[in-house]
């Protein structure tokens, strides 16, 4: 969508080092350590995004708030939510995911 691309090309212009290793586990970890945001949003082909709310956002929300980040599902089913706060209503339930340092997670949240 508009705003997160806006927010990604900003952090372009920034200068932000763009990292991908292809596991969230790995790229949360490393967000973790060195801050940073991890953004897996919603697109067109996957309108409610393609991570599992249960299995996947919900234990990474859970870690990088612990670690003083932040954890946010973006614009999801009208509304920006924290990740934590969603109620899943099927066990394999999708959403989006925006997590990691709460200043990087605030501004893209400002874009919306």
């Amino acid at each position: 969508d508009g705003p997160i691309q806006a927010a990604v090309t900003e952090f372009k212009t920034k200068k932000y080092a763009l990292r991908y290793v292809g596991s969230m586990v790995s790229d949360v970890h490393r967000t973790i350590l060195y801050g940073g945001i991890f953004l897996y949003p919603a697109d067109s082909k996957s309108p409610k995004g393609k991570l599992r709310v249960l299995y996947e956002g919900f234990p990474m929300a859970l870690l990088v708030e612990c670690a003083g980040g932040k954890a946010s599902t973006g614009m999801f089913n009208g509304s920006v939510q924290r990740m934590l706060d969603l109620v899943p209503t099927h066990i394999h339930e999708r959403c989006p995911v925006i997590l990691g340092a709460v200043r990087d997670v605030d501004f893209v949240l400002g874009k919306y």
